[in-house]
Order: C-alpha cells, then sequence, then structure tokens
C-alpha cells in the first residue's frame, strides 16, 4: 500500500509536468508571434534583397515544376476516370467537363500545390536554415553586418508566398490537360467544345477564391519553415527534426486554412 505522502508526491509531479508543457506552448505560440512580426516588419524596410529572391522565386517555382506537372497531370486523368463511372450510371458523362474544371479549380489545384510545395520546398527551407543554424553560419551573418532575417527568411516566405499561386495555376491548366485527354480518348469531345464547357463552369469567385487560399498557403509554407529551420538546435538531430517539423506542421495548417477557407467561401457564394 502506497502511503498518503508518496501518492501526493505523485501528483504534484503530474501537474508539474503539465504546467511545464502549459508553458512551452504557449512560449512556442508567443515566438510565433514575435517571428511573424518580425517579418512583416522587415519586408517593407530596405535593404532589399532583389537578387535573392529571385533566386529563391527560381528554387521554389521553377525546380517545382517537373514535380507538380506530373502530379497535376495524373489528377485530371485519375479524377476523370473515377468520375466518369458515376456519372454514367445516370447517363450524365457530358457533364465531365464541367465537374472536372470545378473540382480543380475550387479545391484540388490549391490544396495539391500546396501539399508539394510544403514537401518539396518546406522540408528543403528547414533543413537549409537548421543547418546554418547549428553551424552558427547565421551568427556569422550577424557579425559581419548582414541582416540574417531579412537575407534568409524574407526572402524565402516570399518566395513561397508569389510561388505557390503562380504553381497552382499551372496545376490548373496542366490538370485540365489532363482531363481532356481522358475525355477526347472515351467520349471523343472536340478541344473547344471540351473547354467552352470547362470555362462555363467556373465563375470569377472560384479562380480568386484559390488564387488567395494558394498564397494564404504559400505564406504558411515559408513561416512554418523559416521559423523551424531558424530556432533549430542540438546538431544534426535538430536539422533533421526542423525539416520534419516543417513538413507535418505546414500540412496541417494548410488542411486547417483549408476548411476555414471553404466556410467562408460557402457563405459568401450564398449569402
Amino acid at each position: 500500500m502506497r502511503s498518503k505522502n508518496e501518492n501526493a508526491g505523485e501528483t504534484r509531479v503530474r501537474k508539474y509536468i503539465i504546467s511545464k508543457r502549459i508553458d512551452a506552448v504557449f512560449t512556442t505560440l508567443a515566438d510565433i508571434h514575435f517571428f511573424i512580426v518580425r517579418f512583416f516588419r522587415e519586408v517593407f524596410f530596405p535593404p532589399y534583397e532583389f537578387k535573392e529572391i529571385v533566386r529563391q522565386c527560381y528554387e521554389v517555382g521553377v525546380k517545382s515544376l517537373p514535380l507538380i506537372s506530373l502530379t497535376g497531370f495524373i489528377i485530371g486523368i485519375v479524377f476523370t476516370n473515377q468520375s466518369r463511372v458515376s456519372l454514367a450510371e445516370f447517363g450524365a458523362t457530358s457533364w465531365l467537363p464541367a465537374l472536372i474544371s470545378i473540382a480543380i479549380v475550387r479545391a484540388l489545384a490549391p490544396l495539391v500545390t500546396a501539399l508539394i510545395a510544403a514537401g518539396r520546398v518546406g522540408s528543403s527551407i528547414g533543413a537549409e536554415l537548421g543547418s546554418m543554424k547549428v553551424t552558427e553560419q547565421i551568427d556569422a551573418m550577424e557579425v559581419s553586418a548582414t541582416n540574417p532575417f531579412k537575407f534568409l527568411v524574407v526572402t524565402r516566405v516570399l518566395a513561397t508566398t508569389f510561388m505557390t499561386p503562380a504553381l497552382m495555376m499551372y496545376v490548373v491548366f496542366v490538370a485540365l490537360m489532363g482531363g481532356y485527354f481522358n475525355v477526347h480518348k472515351n467520349e471523343l469531345t472536340s478541344f473547344t467544345a471540351y473547354f467552352v464547357q470547362v470555362f462555363n463552369a467556373i465563375t470569377f469567385l472560384d479562380i480568386f477564391s484559390s488564387i488567395i487560399k494558394s498564397f494564404v498557403f504559400g505564406f504558411t509554407i515559408g513561416i512554418v519553415g523559416c521559423y523551424k529551420g531558424y530556432n533549430s538546435s542540438k546538431g544534426t538531430e535538430g536539422v533533421g527534426k526542423a525539416a520534419n517539423s516543417s513538413v507535418v506542421t505546414a500540412m496541417f495548417l494548410v488542411f486547417i486554412e483549408e476548411l476555414l477557407a471553404l466556410q467562408i467561401i460557402h457563405a459568401i457564394r450564398f449569402a
């Protein structure tokens, strides 16, 4: 039988552990808040690292094109195949182009682009900044009178913020082309008829909301990757954790933002 003192001691230990975890959560939230505030403060004041921004846009955008192209084309083909089965039961396969365009523009293209960017770009940013942090390269930049936050963080966040919408529009085009080849193969629909139905089905709100979502997704991916990498520690283990945490956290936040955006757009559409 345990004494009352032992039980009381275990209770105090549990309360202490819980309080420490709660403190860690609020400390992390405060750090993220100050990190984001610092970004917006730094982005509007010179010096402006235009060359580094262009280089990061190339790293984020151009180097993602092969993976984005393959993924977008496959999405168009797979979604068309899956949708045809359901529509064929009602003899409504002629609605395929409209269904494809609505699904891709409203949801699939922004979400898939963000997930690919989180996996490829987010992990790269987290690992790169993490390795610079643990090897004290960031400290060396501060000593040499260079603003490492502006050069490393601001440039990468701007690149992901502006290149994600561009990649999203490219995914829309590639996915629609994949859908066209599939529809043309099975229904012999002409190129003109296909895209007339595609553009008749989507509205300005669909395109505008997808672009805005992509901006938010891109900013989230960039800021998460930079925060995790910029604040990493514990040597090479910290670099690996920073890269992994960047991907997991960014994907989780993207899904949350997609859910919130869906509710807002639904309210606007039926207001």
